[in-house]
């Protein structure tokens, strides 16, 4: 009988040992499905902020490649108008001259009387000379009597001033000078007083 209980002892340890096997791996499985969900979790979480940071990444090229064409569009469009606007600069340079030279034949006619049909046909031609010249954006620099500017008027001589108020002033125009849409492309040939 000792025998029969320690043969059941026995069995019954053994038994438990088999039962605690069967269970350790289960414990260990759960165990281990736990930890694998914990770093599905993490590669999950991992991958999601991954993503995020490149979406990031990606508008936030987006945004910059926007404004680096907005830029480029607008630098386009102000070159285009300035090439508009100065185009025709070479061809109104040289037709200033002609201006000039109509000017010079108007002071000679300044003795003629008006009806005289050679000053009235020099007239009307300067006078449409003027008219194309303001339509392409040509104005004339003032500078007779003015305060002499150096961004506008080209000192040729300097003499004595014949009143007070002409010192430091343009007393006379020698060549006129020529605006093309506010830039100078002539200067005012001037004689300053001091």
């Amino acid at each position: 009988m000792a025998e029969e209980k320690i043969v059941n002892e026995q069995e019954q340890g053994a038994d438990e040992l088999v039962k605690d096997q069967k269970e350790a791996p289960e414990e260990t499985a759960k165990k281990e499905d736990k930890h694998d969900k914990k770093s599905k979790k993490d590669k999950t979480h991992e991958q999601i902020e991954k993503l995020e940071n490149e979406v990031a990444d990606m508008k936030d090229k987006h945004i910059r490649l926007q404004a680096e064409f907005d830029n480029f569009r607008k630098r386009t469009l102000k070159e285009k108008m300035e090439l508009m606007k100065s185009g025709g600069e070479t061809v109104l340079m040289n037709i200033i001259p002609v201006v000039d030279d109509l000017d010079r034949a108007l002071a000679a006619f300044s003795e003629i009387e008006d009806e005289n049909p050679l000053k009235q046909g020099v007239t009307l031609i300067y006078n449409k000379f003027q008219e194309f010249l303001k339509q392409n954006g040509i104005k004339e620099i003032e500078a007779k009597e003015k305060d002499f500017d150096t961004d506008l008027h080209e000192a040729i001589v300097k003499i004595p001033a014949p009143t007070e108020e002409l010192k430091g002033k343009v007393v006379d125009v020698v060549q006129k000078g020529y605006l093309l849409h506010e830039k100078v492309i002539r200067f005012a040939k001037v004689v300053i007083g001091e």
